[in-house]
């Protein structure tokens, strides 16, 4: 069975330019839910000066239905983060480490393997606190700054992740470059080095290639894929 994670709520809002009231997000994940959505990324606990359209998120979580069946997801890129993620009940926390360290250091001002470390802290923390923790590995399949990324470095990088037990390791393609032969050979190297854990895939169609991907991927052995408003994150 292939899992969807619906993150239109965080991914495909963030970067819009008009913002979207909170109002309209409930309403857009109430709608999700009715759609048959049953984990959903309802948005990030970040610094709302650097991305003005998640301010609020504590806010919107409690204006969500609360339901057993379904997981509202936050993603957090700090031990800050986790602890209004906390606050604001949400069920899961989203970590995030990045593949290369230029990105790295843009994003989160820390290099590739800091960025590890912190990812694995805030996901056992979130399972310390009763709560669920994944990571995902940002510019797993390419870099805007440095290009290609090694495929054993992101393998190497799910390995140290899955000291952390996390519920499942994502691999996004963060500026939408994956082509399906380097999706299922990364895939499949992910899925052989972290055992048990579910690979979880995040793909744009920016080159039309985002549904090959998904498909791609799942065949490889990824066993939950993100989308965004009935399409690719």
């Amino acid at each position: 069975m292939i899992e969807i994670v619906e993150v239109g709520p965080r991914d495909g809002l963030q970067n819009e330019k008009v913002l979207v009231s909170l109002e309209d997000k409930a309403e857009m994940i109430a709608r999700s839910i009715a759609f048959g959505a049953r984990r959903i990324e309802v948005g990030s606990f970040v610094n709302p000066k650097k991305v003005p359209q998640m301010a609020g998120t504590d806010e919107l979580v409690a204006m969500l239905p609360r339901r057993d069946d379904v997981t509202y997801i936050g993603l957090v890129m700090n031990q800050r983060g986790l602890d209004r993620a906390l606050e604001a009940g949400i069920d899961e926390a989203g970590a995030v480490c990045v593949a290369t360290d230029t990105f790295a250091m843009r994003n989160q001002g820390q290099t590739s393997d800091q960025s590890v470390m912190v990812a694995s802290g805030i996901v056992r923390n979130a399972i310390a606190a009763g709560k669920g923790g994944q990571v995902t590995i940002g510019a797993a399949f390419g870099c805007p700054f440095e290009g290609e990324v090694a495929h054993t470095h992101v393998v190497a990088m799910a390995r140290k992740l899955a000291e952390a037990s996390p519920r499942e390791i994502a691999l996004a393609d963060t500026i939408g470059v994956a082509s399906p032969g380097e999706v299922d050979a990364l895939v499949r190297a992910v899925v052989a080095a972290v055992g048990p854990i579910p690979v979880r895939v995040h793909f744009h169609n920016t080159r039309n290639t985002g549904l090959a991907n998904a498909w791609i991927a799942v065949a490889a052995g990824a066993r939950v894929v993100d989308a965004s408003l009935g399409g690719l994150g």
